[in-house]
């Protein structure tokens, strides 16, 4: 009796305490957060210079979610009518005016394009490295993805949709070129987690860039490799553009950015994005 009690204690406090322990790997998303815990990380991420944009074409508007709370985009409407969409997504510093004015050059470079930047913050916008961990440790992958699945429908059944993001929003770029089914139209990614799981990846309907630098102690060659290696194994197709950078060199809100290399990288996501909105 005493032996089969003893099992029974040790078999409880096994279980208890696996309960301290997680059940599956973090999801892409959730790695990249905890990247805002490593402080050589923060230290990659200088203050934006305060910066007020004046909106030329583009208005912050509010969107449903499925459980009738709001959500906030910024949308920059075509130059014609258009089903042609671009979703652009933060980095960690949020929807600030930097990834507003972003929106409006891509409507100008795209033209006849609508862009629609997402607000994965809840109207939260970071000034100091300290906001920006806590903001990206705060985000929930289930509001997230609401948020986005709001901007879906508000594009609309018949939208062509492609994905554009910096650091924390290129991860948001590749999970909602899952997300997008057949609406998937092209996916830009610039050094943000990418999917790791190729069963996932094999249900993706569009091409990928990847723009990545090889100095990026996070997102770095080997992550960059291991995502090579998944896509082939998925039958996707992937471009990767590395630059010999270290991480955030794109970033629009970065004040030491490279401007050469941004420059580079940004034609590329250009010339990327134009030929799967005019094939």
């Amino acid at each position: 009796m005493k032996n089969m009690m003893l099992m029974v204690i040790v078999l409880l406090s096994g279980a208890f305490a696996g309960d301290k322990k997680p059940c599956c790997a973090p999801t892409a998303t959730e790695e990249f957060a905890a990247f805002g815990k490593d402080m050589a990380f923060v230290a990659l991420h200088e203050a934006p210079v305060p910066f007020v944009f004046e909106a030329v074409a583009g208005e912050m508007k509010t969107i449903k979610t499925f459980d009738g709370s709001d959500a906030n985009i910024y949308e920059v409407k075509s130059i014609k009518k258009s089903d042609n969409y671009l979703f652009v997504f933060h980095e960690w510093w949020g929807l600030n005016d930097y990834i507003k004015q972003e929106a409006e050059q891509w409507r100008r470079d795209l033209k006849n394009v609508n862009i629609i930047a997402l607000d994965l913050y809840d109207g939260k916008i970071a000034e100091v490295p300290d906001s920006a961990k806590k903001y990206v440790g705060e985000v929930k992958e289930e509001r997230a993805r609401a948020i986005i699945k709001a901007a879906i429908d508000y594009a609309g059944e018949n939208a062509k949709i492609a994905t554009l993001g910096w650091c924390f929003g290129g991860g948001w770029s590749m999970q909602t070129a899952l997300m997008l089914g057949k609406q998937a139209s092209g996916c830009v990614i610039y050094y943000g987690m990418p999917e790791k799981d190729v069963t996932k990846l094999k249900t993706l309907n569009c091409d990928v860039l990847g723009i990545f630098g090889t100095k990026d102690g996070f997102i770095n060659p080997k992550v960059v490799a291991e995502f090579e290696k998944n896509m082939k194994a998925a039958k996707k197709k992937l471009t990767v553009k590395n630059f010999d950078a270290v991480h955030a060199f794109a970033n629009p809100s970065n004040p030491n950015h490279d401007k050469e290399k941004t420059a580079e990288a940004n034609a590329a996501a250009l010339a990327f994005l134009k030929s799967k909105f005019n094939p």
